[in-house]
């Protein structure tokens, strides 16, 4: 009974919508979290009549056919790149992204990763890193006698010296944007790598055509909306109930079959 078989591919696929949703609720205070979202698509048709079919000598055709579906499956889980709230922090090294970009992160092994969460600070020779010491590019550096310290919406950093009242540029902050944001491979840590699916990064400075702007003293907070993900949680459950109803349903009629005299 294709029933069985077709009923347990809805209740493994509700089951990921599921674990999608309970990601996203567990992420609801993360800085800069995308939430994600579960696609479905129909499997396979097993055909038993084929639409369009000739059905007699004359030349009539079968207007429908009989193709029977054989469950759903898991077509993609995908990252909603919406803009979050922005959280005033008061920390002159927390910039938010208001607009389109990533920061560009140095990873230890060299290569470059890419995240929203602006919530840094300076290591210990006083180059801006993020929470787990990576260097944001292109590496700026804050002298140690630095007695104030301004990003501006254009990314540009100045600091401002004991007896110098004019500010003095030390680095610039540059964003990157990519063609499909949604094809960034997730590494966790609030961190996004380049992949084919991506395209390449277009690097380029804050309030730049196709860029947004910084907001020093600010962080991005999730995009995570529990009204919303409360909402489709329950979508899932009542969906999976049916299922396995469905599954109880085929067991009972394969029961019946069995116990014929």
């Amino acid at each position: 009974m294709r029933a069985l078989s077709t009923a347990a591919t809805g209740m493994e696929a509700q089951s990921l919508a599921v674990e999608v949703i309970s990601h996203n609720l567990a992420n609801m205070n993360t800085i800069a979290f995308k939430r994600q979202r579960a696609e479905f698509e129909d499997l396979l048709y097993q055909t038993v009549s084929q639409p369009g079919a000739n059905s007699s000598d004359a030349g009539t055709i079968v207007p429908t056919g009989v193709q029977v579906g054989l469950g759903v499956n898991a077509g993609s889980v995908y990252r909603i790149a919406e803009q979050g709230g922005l959280s005033e922090t008061g920390n002159s090294y927390d910039v938010a992204i208001s607009g389109s970009g990533y920061f560009r992160v140095q990873l230890p092994d060299g290569n470059d990763a890419y995240t929203r969460a602006g919530n840094f600070s300076l290591s210990p020779n006083g180059e801006i890193v993020t929470a787990d010491g990576y260097s944001v590019m292109p590496g700026i550096v804050v002298p140690a006698e630095a007695r104030q310290v301004v990003i501006n919406t254009q990314g540009q950093v100045q600091i401002l010296l004991n007896g110098q009242p004019a500010p003095q540029v030390v680095g610039q902050l540059e964003l990157a944007t990519f063609p499909n944001e949604a094809g960034l491979e997730q590494i966790g840590d609030n961190l996004l790598l380049e992949s084919a699916a991506s395209g390449a990064p277009n690097l380029g400075a804050p309030t730049d055509p196709g860029f947004g702007q910084v907001r020093q003293g600010f962080v991005e907070v999730s995009n995570v909306d529990a009204v919303t993900e409360i909402t489709s949680l329950i979508q899932a459950q009542r969906a999976y109930e049916m299922n396995a109803r469905v599954i109880t349903a085929a067991d009972e009629m394969l029961a019946t079959s069995s116990n014929l005299r």
